[in-house]
């Protein structure tokens, strides 16, 4: 089963229609899944070069800073201890990684589940072509057609280099390559809005999309060398 979904110009006028697969954007959400896949992703992005230098690394003389015993003080070894002013870190942050194992499956999945969520709620739209020219007035009225809420995810193919220089530094529209697609970005924003040429790719799958641009580039290959 599959569901149909309007394709409308940049006036707003329909243009024609695309079949969406059930499999994509009609599947269950799961939640839980959903929520380990966006907090792995966020846990990716982390730099991880927090570092503090403990009382080894820091530089100080190997002094005792003073007597043992009859200042009525607490007894110090080294003015490089973590009880002393500039003395080293115990305990603290070191370079490290934040990656968590996700499966592809996984990713999948909860990509699927928050594209049936968004369509489900009439958040999905589909538009023939974002803009002609590098206007970007032109192409946020193409994209502000279909919702008024803040956020806008715009979906474009890697081919739409118009589109993403009208786009690039729109307020509140977030720009993203149909194979570069993602659960967390499709979740913080309120409506996804896909070019033609995206969505078909997209539905296409990866394999068909790197199949049709290698026969593109035999085509060129054929036509400079005859």
């Amino acid at each position: 089963m599959a569901l149909t979904l309007d394709i409308k110009s940049a006036e707003g006028k329909k243009v024609g229609s695309v079949d969406l697969p059930s499999e994509l954007f009609d599947v269950q959400a799961n939640v839980p899944l959903i929520h380990q896949v966006v907090v792995a992703q966020l846990a990716a992005a982390r730099a991880g070069t927090a570092k503090t230098k403990n009382r080894g690394e820091v530089s100080g003389t190997g002094k005792k800073p003073f007597k043992q015993k009859g200042t009525g003080r607490a007894r110090q070894g080294s003015v490089r201890a973590p009880l002393q002013r500039h003395g080293g870190v115990s305990h603290g942050p070191v370079p490290r990684k934040y990656d968590q194992r996700t499966p592809k499956k996984m990713i999948a999945a909860a990509l699927k589940g928050c594209l049936s969520d968004r369509q489900r709620e009439d958040r999905i739209h589909v538009v023939d072509s974002i803009t002609s020219t590098p206007s970007t007035q032109a192409a946020i009225a193409a994209i502000r057609q279909f919702s008024d809420r803040k956020n806008v995810l715009v979906v474009l193919s890697r081919s739409e280099d118009l589109a993403w220089r009208a786009l690039r530094n729109a307020e509140n529209t977030h720009l993203i390559v149909n194979d570069q697609l993602n659960a967390y970005d499709v979740l913080v924003s309120d409506d996804v809005v896909f070019s033609e040429s995206a969505i078909r790719e997209f539905i296409a799958g990866p394999s068909n999309a790197k199949q049709a641009v290698k026969a593109v580039a035999r085509e060129s290959e054929v036509e400079v060398s005859a």
